[in-house]
């Protein structure tokens, strides 16, 4: 999700500053919105073990060879052209256009749970696909 956030307010990037930082600070605000939307009642902070293996993806992450930005936009953009229609275009929708769910629902001519479907198989999607680049990428 931090990746199709950061796709969304990609002309905010200044490309002179390390993108690293910047996509991490994205995803620290996503992670601050997620438990506020939870509350203080239903918050379940994570373990050592969950939080240092988001730390070794991170150093991973910028220990790529040849990791630029442009590098890691042509990753995106390629998984994004493997989502099958209805997931590409409620993402767009979604991230690009920041349309709730709803909205979705309306334009595309389906029901809600369908949008959520979509973007919940979206998402994982494109997770999976940027792990394989990213990991492919670094065993070049």
């Amino acid at each position: 999700e931090t990746f199709l956030v950061a796709w969304r307010i990609l002309d905010r990037y200044d490309r002179k500053l390390p993108f690293g930082p910047w996509v991490r600070g994205i995803a620290a605000k996503l992670v601050l919105n997620h438990r506020r939307k939870l509350g203080r009642s239903r918050v379940h902070y994570c373990d050592e073990e969950l939080l240092s293996r988001v730390d070794e993806g991170l150093r991973q992450f910028q220990e790529l060879q040849g990791d630029t930005f442009d590098e890691k936009l042509d990753a995106l953009r390629d998984c994004l052209a493997r989502l099958n229609g209805a997931q590409r275009e409620a993402i767009r929708l979604h991230y690009e256009h920041g349309l709730h769910c709803k909205e979705i629902a309306r334009r595309l001519g389906i029901g809600f749970e369908a949008v959520k479907k979509h973007l919940q198989r979206g998402r994982s999607q494109l997770h999976r696909c940027l792990q394989v680049k990213l990991a492919q990428e670094g065993v070049a």
